[in-house]
Order: structure tokens, then sequence, then C-alpha cells
């Protein structure tokens, strides 16, 4: 079995650590207690937090055991950010945050056996601490020279920071001492954004305590031009379906960049490093093939939203283009369809007709534009081709009783809903 860091760094899941000599002897001594934490600053989390618990899945699979920390307390305050102050969430809202979030991490991780992730909430020790206590207890070791000299604070300190905000650090410090102390907690990991607060719990424990712990953080997840990954023009990659539906994720992976395909594969799939590196080989030699998009976007798919729910996303893909059965969908997946097509809605009244629906579900820009489609063979509704431009849409061309779809060409999909 190869080196447990070693493979780490292969997949891609260090971007820096504590000393790493120290770290490789301390992962070898035995089941190491690690944690990784989660501020609820929404209901779902998003692509990004995956990376944290792939490295949790694989730090588990070795037989080392995971606490999954839901900040019920950090995401009452939040984090820094490099510009602007966080918005800040009602009690109640965060309160059920951490609920979706529990439930969500919890489906990542194995939460039985010797090696059971426990999920801990860092509300139920900081709400102990008076105002006083935490200045006397936590506030007293800690620089504030150093936490200026900190990236994201000394960018904001022309803008202005709050101290809020400023008191991050140290709620974050707590949490590490609070898990050392009463779970036997040695390792803290996160994203590289994460290091300082990392760095400064671990030497928050050293200086109240005298023990050693480390840290790991993993890369930021970018896309080629290097702006943060698991963004689109409509918003973050949730892992909720109610936010991301399967078939908008499957393709959102389809489309990865061939710079980074083997990149996210490491990270996300647990295909073996012999099947990875065929793989780039088959990127650098047949690209056109797309065999590690592929590969990508059914392995993460299938992690994150179940096997049935990617084959639909990739029948749904396939009817579309006419390539597939559309009577064959369910209604999740037509009206996910209507969501990722951006599709117009009927109001009511009288239904219009297949030219007026392709200028309404923006296929075409006018109706002379419509027409001429239709004339020259290239209109379809639900993929049978339209010979009549003033053919009106009734009750059963809707998929479902929901949507009814237009195309127009191959490639040129829009929907209408009622």
């Amino acid at each position: 079995m190869s080196d447990l860091l070693d493979d780490l760094e292969w997949r891609g899941l260090v971007a820096d650590s504590t000393d790493r000599e120290a770290l490789k002897a301390h992962f070898a001594q035995g089941p190491v207690t690690f944690y990784v934490g989660f501020d609820p600053t929404a209901k779902s989390l998003h692509i990004g937090h995956l990376v944290q618990l792939m490295l949790v899945r694989a730090l588990q699979e070795r037989g080392h055991k995971p606490l999954l920390l839901v900040g019920g307390a950090t995401g009452l305050i939040g984090d820094p950010k490099m510009t602007g102050e966080r918005q800040m969430n009602d009690r109640k809202v965060v309160a059920e945050w951490v609920e979706s979030i529990k439930e969500q991490v919890s489906k990542y991780v194995d939460t039985d056996g010797p090696n059971a992730a426990r999920i801990v909430n860092n509300y139920d020790w900081t709400v102990e601490y008076t105002a006083l206590d935490f200045l006397r207890d936590v506030g007293k070791h800690f620089s504030v020279n150093r936490m200026l000299a900190r990236d994201v604070v000394a960018r904001r300190l022309e803008s202005g920071i709050s101290y809020t905000e400023f008191s991050y650090v140290l709620l974050q410090s707590l949490d590490f001492y609070e898990l050392h102390k009463r779970y036997g907690c040695t390792l803290q990991t996160g994203a590289q954004d994460q290091w300082g607060n990392i760095t400064a719990g671990a030497e928050f424990i050293r200086r109240t305590t005298g023990d050693v712990v480390h840290g790991l953080v993993t890369p930021l997840l970018t896309k080629a031009d290097g702006t943060k990954y698991g963004k689109t023009e409509s918003g973050t990659v949730w892992v909720d379906p109610e936010l991301t539906s399967a078939y908008a994720f499957h393709q959102f992976f389809l489309n990865a960049e061939d710079s980074k395909v083997i990149e996210y594969l490491k990270i996300f799939s647990p295909r073996s490093r012999e099947e990875i590196e065929e793989l780039a080989r088959k990127t650098e030699q047949e690209p056109w093939r797309r065999a590690a998009q592929h590969c990508l976007a059914d392995d993460l798919t299938d992690l994150v939203h179940g096997v049935d729910q990617r084959k639909a996303a990739e029948a749904a893909a396939q009817a579309i283009f006419g390539r597939g059965e559309l009577g064959d969908l369910d209604e999740q997946t037509v009206l996910s369809l209507a969501d990722e097509l951006g599709a117009a809605h009927h109001e009511g009244g009288e239904y219009p007709t297949v030219v007026e629906a392709m200028v309404a579900a923006g296929v075409v820009d006018t109706k002379s534009a419509g027409r001429r489609a239709v004339t020259e063979g290239g209109a379809y509704l639900n993929n049978v081709k339209v010979t009549d431009p003033d053919q009106r849409l009734t009750d059963d061309d809707f998929l479902c009783g929901r949507l009814a779809l237009i195309r127009r060409g191959k490639k040129t999909v829009g929907a209408l809903t009622r």
C-alpha cells in the first residue's frame, strides 16, 4: 500500500501542510483523529466543499477518524472575504442550514465502524463562553500584529473590516482546541484559503497545552483561467439537487476543460492511478473523444446524485437532441430541463403556434425566421419535424403535462412550459 501522504499529493489534495515529515510520521503511528469545518452560509454545500469531503474519504479509508464540524457558531459570524462584509444571517435560518449540511456531509462518509465519522457543531461549546472568558482564555494568546498581517485582513484594512470578521480566526482556533481536548483531534484540514486559520489554531494549542498538532490544506479548485471552479453563469454548482439538477451537474462536468480534466479526475474519481493515466493519454492523443470528461461527469454525478439520476441525465441529454425518447423522461428530469433551457412560460389562453413558440423559446429571433426554419425542414416540436408553420400546440404536446421542447436544426434547443 502506497504511502498515504504521497498518494494524497498525487491526487492533488495537498497544497501545503505543517512539517511534512512530522505529519507523515504522525499518520504512520496509528489512527489520527482529524477535523474539517463547513460553515452554514447557505442551505447546501457546493462543489468546492466536495474537495474537502474527498480528502475526508481518503483519510477515513486508511483508518483515520473524521470529525465533521458544521459551524453553527462561526456561521453566524462569517470568515472574512477579500472584499466587503459578509451578510449576517438570521439565527433561525443558520440553524436550519446547519441541519441541512449535517445531513449532506453524512452522505459522503462512513458513520459506522471503528473509525466512524462524528458530526459536531461548534455552537455547542462556543455558547458556553462569556465575552470575558473568551477575551481572557482565547484573545490573550493572539497577537494583533500577526492578525493584521494576514492577507485577507491586510487587503480589507483600507476599505474597512468589522471586529466581528476580524475575530473569526479566534473562533476557529477555539474549535481546534476544543476538538483536541474533547476528542484527541490532532489534525485540521481545509481549503488553501484556510491556512492562516489552521496554523493559528495549531499555535493556540501549542501555547495553551504544549501539544503539537498538524494542519493540511487542499488547493482551491480553479478553471484553466485561474478563476474559482464551481461557478456557472447562473451561479454556484450545488450538491443539493433542488439547487443544481443532476442533468445540469452532469452537463457541467462534461464541459470540463482538457487542460484541467485529469486534475479533477484525480480529486473526485475513485479510479486507479493506472486508469487515470490512461485517460490522460487519451485526452492528449484523442481529445475530441472527451473520454476523461465522460468518466469525470459519470463518476461525480454517481457520487452526488446516484446512478439512477445520472442515467436519467444522460437520457435527457440524448433525448433533447433527438437521439432518445422524450416520452421516457420522468417529471423531475423534465422540470430540470425547463430550468436549464430557460423555458418560456405560457400564461394561459390559446396555445401559440409552433412559430410563435420558437420565438418565445428563443430558438429564433423573429416569426419570419421561424417560418423559414419550418419551410427548410429545420423546425422540431418534441423532436418531431414540423411541416406547417401555423400548427398550434395542444395539451398533448407538453411532456409530463409540463414542457414542450422546441428545436431548430441539430443544436438550438428551447422550451415552453405551462
